[in-house]
C-alpha cells in the first residue's frame, strides 16, 4: 500500500467508527474467503459490515478518536464489525456464524456508545431476543 492509500484507509476507517454506534473487533483466524464472503453478506442484511484491518492502521485511526482504549486487542488477524442499524443484530450474526464455523470468528472486544465491551459481554448481547 502506498502512503496515500494508507492515509485514505485511515480516514475511511475513522469515519466508519464515527458513523457506527457499535463496533466489534474479531479474530478471524481459520476462516477462508468463501466463509468471509458469507459472513459479510449476512451482516449486510442486518445493516452492518465486516472489514479486515491492518492493526497499525487501525491504531492510527483510533488514536484521534474519543473512544475507550482497544489497542491491546489489535494483535493478530483483526476484522471489525461495524453495526450501523442495530447493536444486537451484528453480534447475533457473528455469534450464530461462529457456531456453524468451528467457533470462528472470535470476539476480542467491542465499543458500544463509548463504552468498552469485553468478549463475554458481546456474547451475552448476542443472546438477547
Amino acid at each position: 500500500m502506498k502512503r496515500t492509500e494508507k492515509e485514505a484507509f485511515v480516514e475511511d476507517f475513522r469515519s466508519r467508527i464515527e458513523k457506527a454506534p457499535v463496533f466489534y473487533l474479531t479474530d478471524f483466524t481459520g476462516l477462508d474467503v468463501k466463509a468471509m464472503t458469507t459472513l459479510r453478506a449476512q451482516l449486510k442484511e442486518q445493516g452492518a459490515e465486516y472489514v479486515v484491518v491492518k492493526n497499525r492502521l487501525a491504531r492510527m485511526a483510533l488514536a484521534e478518536l474519543d473512544i475507550p482504549e482497544v489497542s491491546d486487542a489489535l494483535n493478530g488477524p483483526t476484522g471489525v464489525v461495524f453495526g450501523y442499524e442495530g447493536v444486537v443484530e451484528p453480534a447475533k450474526v457473528v455469534a450464530d456464524f461462529a457456531k456453524a464455523h468451528d467457533e470462528k470468528p472470535v470476539f476480542k472486544v467491542g465499543v458500544l456508545e463509548d463504552k468498552l465491551l469485553e468478549a463475554a459481554q458481546i456474547v451475552a448481547l448476542a443472546k438477547l431476543p
